[in-house]
């Protein structure tokens, strides 16, 4: 069964811990709290999109170990297909070590991403048709980028919108960008592929215009908590974020281009997407862990009605 989008990317189980504050280089600190749960960039945007109300196809590789169990249980109780699920032989499922800061809610992230850091062309070839059949594909950048590169090559070519999350960051190339429907960098991200540095309206457009002499139809700048910058269609402007009071920012921004990819497939223009995603984010950052904190679509209806 084809289904209406697809997140192509990694999943990771991740390794949280919370302490007072984060350690120094070489310094140790006793933390307060041990979480392991799923995570990835491509399996937490898949979830969020999914609990959001997506038809989502998750495309990710892992390895034939216990952790893989993790991913594989909150695919089920999310109700998400199991169907494009591929498995390595010789390398373990990915990690991510999480250390947050339970004052302030920031953390600081080690990925070593595994099994789905080696999807091969033959891989892809067992999924072309989901990808080909889909109205959007997500792509981030935590997978071996030569796959990245074919997924986004053969949707293009199929007329699919490609949205590509450039965390975290790595050079990509101009071709690669190109015919890309929409990118979603934070503001670290889009001055490390543009060369701008984004700290207002003024230098997000020209951050904007250089995207677009790459090829890419439309930008959106992640801001944190100013909300996120969006420039589509000839109108650029803020959208502020919602106020809330955060205590863990851990997949902050895979929450928002999960409710994104949900609220575009179901033919919100960008703007409104991007209110729906911002909503998504507010709620998920009030949580702990990453796709345990991705809200479900009532959720998200009810706060922005109380908006």
């Amino acid at each position: 069964m084809q289904r209406r989008i697809t997140v192509f990317g990694s999943s990771v189980v991740d390794l949280m811990s919370r302490a007072p504050y984060l350690p120094a280089p070489a310094e140790t600190v006793k933390g307060s709290f041990f979480m392991q749960s799923p995570g990835g960039k491509g399996f937490n945007q898949a979830i969020a999109a999914r609990k959001a109300g997506g038809d989502v196809a998750m495309i990710t590789k892992l390895g034939r170990d216990s952790l893989a169990e993790i991913p594989r249980k909150a695919m089920r109780e999310a109700d998400l297909s199991e169907e494009y699920l591929f498995f390595s032989d010789s390398v373990p499922t990915g990690t991510a070590l999480i250390m947050v800061d339970e004052a302030t809610g920031q953390n600081a992230i080690v990925i070593v991403p595994g099994a789905c850091s080696t999807i091969t062309d033959d891989d892809i070839a067992a999924v072309s048709d989901q990808i080909i059949h889909s109205d959007y594909l997500l792509l981030q950048l935590e997978i071996n980028q030569d796959a990245n590169e074919k997924a986004a090559a053969l949707a293009k070519q199929h007329g699919v919108k490609v949205i590509v999350n450039t965390a975290p960051y790595q050079p990509v190339s101009d071709d690669f960008l190109r015919g890309v429907y929409l990118v979603t960098p934070n503001e670290v991200e889009a001055e490390a592929l543009t060369g701008i540095p984004v700290t207002d309206k003024e230098s997000a457009d020209r951050a904007a215009e250089a995207f677009f002499a790459k090829g890419v139809q439309n930008v959106l700048i992640t801001l944190g908590a100013r909300g996120v910058y969006l420039n589509a269609d000839g109108v650029s402007e803020i959208i502020p974020a919602y106020r809330v009071n955060a205590i863990d920012t851990t997949g902050a921004g895979d929450a928002f281009n999960g409710g994104l990819l949900a609220a575009l497939s179901e033919g919100k223009s960008l703007h409104d997407a991007a209110l729906f995603a911002n909503a998504l984010a507010a709620l998920s950052v009030q949580r702990l862990g990453t796709t345990a904190s991705m809200p479900l679509r009532a959720e998200i209806d009810a706060f922005l009605r109380d908006k």
